[in-house]
């Protein structure tokens, strides 16, 4: 007489086991999404903030904030956020080895190269800026940096969610560069720093 506890899975079971098995994996690879969103949309909310508080929308500060206050603010969380973001990268890359871990790895290199080359360009051409106007070819160079390669990073591990955030990251900064330094600021904090913390947030519950 067979035990029911021994009796051989059903189809539907064995499928339903196989799923649940390959979505913990990708999971474990791509990472944990609050580590990779919800710190940078943190960041970004404080910091733009700050600095959307010394534009203004119409050139008048709203509190008194200097820009070196709130650079120290965004510097400061970002900062924070990349030793949070690095941890989870350090942790998915142990689990990866070969051609994946290569392709982390010169990953990580490009988003170094692209930020030292916005430092090299902005630094140049600063100078010849008003302050607001130097504070927007900052912010909307390094923004462009980070929204084209988190669209590259999504075609890479054909991750369409990254792909996506990636493109509303250039769309979001795009805006804001044409609006102005005050709404620029303003348009990141809200859109992408509170969207990244949403993001964050529905990607975990739903991977």
């Amino acid at each position: 007489m067979v035990d029911e506890n021994e009796r051989a899975p059903s189809p539907e079971e064995t499928l339903r086991l196989i799923e649940r098995q390959r979505a913990d994996t990708v999971k474990r690879l791509r990472g944990d999404p609050l580590l990779q969103y919800v710190p940078w949309g943190v960041a970004w909310a404080l910091g733009f903030t700050a600095f959307f508080l010394h534009y203004g929308l119409d050139g008048r500060p709203y509190a008194p904030i200097t820009e070196t206050h709130a650079l120290a603010v965004l510097m400061g969380a970002q900062v924070l956020a990349g030793a949070v973001a690095a941890y989870g990268i350090v942790k998915m890359s142990g689990q990866t080895r070969g051609d994946n871990s290569a392709r982390g790895m010169m990953y990580g290199y490009t988003w170094f190269a692209g930020f030292l080359l916005v430092a090299v360009i902005a630094t140049r051409i600063s100078p010849l800026l008003p302050p607001a106007e130097t504070g927007l070819v900052w912010a909307g160079a390094s923004l462009l940096v980070v929204g084209i390669l988190y669209m590259a990073g999504g075609a890479i591990w054909l991750d369409w969610r990254m792909f996506f955030v990636g493109a509303w990251v250039v769309a979001v900064d795009a805006i804001g560069v044409l609006l102005g330094p005050g709404w620029h600021a303003l348009l990141t904090a809200v859109l992408l720093g509170g969207g990244f913390i949403v993001a964050g947030l529905w990607f975990r519950r739903r991977p």
